[in-house]
């Protein structure tokens, strides 16, 4: 049986693949106000940042075209919030979509996934920090699966010349009584 011709596949991000999230984080970097970096990362940094997350056991994850696994549409990871013990349990998002695959359901499948794996990994608070407040596609994706808004922190980043406010996100994944 073929795949849905939309029909996408999330999977773990491989070496192979980052040259291809390089490209995406590097047009959000460019065009963007949801990350505050203002000049992209090169592949070497970008595999050394992949690096840190696989070993330690943490999910970087693609999503590919069922049609075409060697294509990265957009890509998720979670790291540890704070890098102190005493929040073993409390990850931060990332998720960014190649922009030739926005509001296709790509960044919601790949957001899913990783809350799921989270929470199978025992996570209990995931928390999304949306760089620049006025993000509405990032706001949305977060609260269609759950996340509340718990604080924003204002005019913290200059990006394009303008202020940027934070917006703070969070979900529980602890089980429900």
């Amino acid at each position: 049986m073929k795949p849905a011709p939309n029909a996408l596949v999330i999977r773990p991000c491989f070496e192979q693949d980052l040259q291809q999230v390089q490209l995406i984080y590097a047009h959000h970097v460019m065009t963007g106000t949801g990350s505050f970096e203002t000049e992209p990362p090169d592949l070497e940094e970008m595999a050394r940042r992949w690096g840190d997350v696989v070993t330690k056991g943490w999910p970087y994850l693609v999503a590919s075209p069922a049609r075409d696994l060697t294509r990265v549409l957009g890509f998720a990871y979670a790291a540890q919030f704070r890098m102190r013990p005493a929040y073993a349990k409390t990850f931060e998002d990332s998720v960014y979509v190649a922009p030739t695959a926005l509001q296709q359901g790509v960044g919601k499948m790949l957001l899913a996934h990783l809350l799921q794996t989270l929470r199978e990994d025992g996570v209990r608070e995931v928390i999304g920090v949306i760089g620049d407040s006025g993000n509405a596609g990032s706001v949305a994706l977060h609260k269609s699966l759950g996340f509340k808004t718990v604080g924003v922190m204002t005019n913290v980043g200059f990006k394009f010349d303008r202020w940027l406010d934070v917006m703070i996100m969070q979900r529980s994944l602890r089980a429900e009584k």
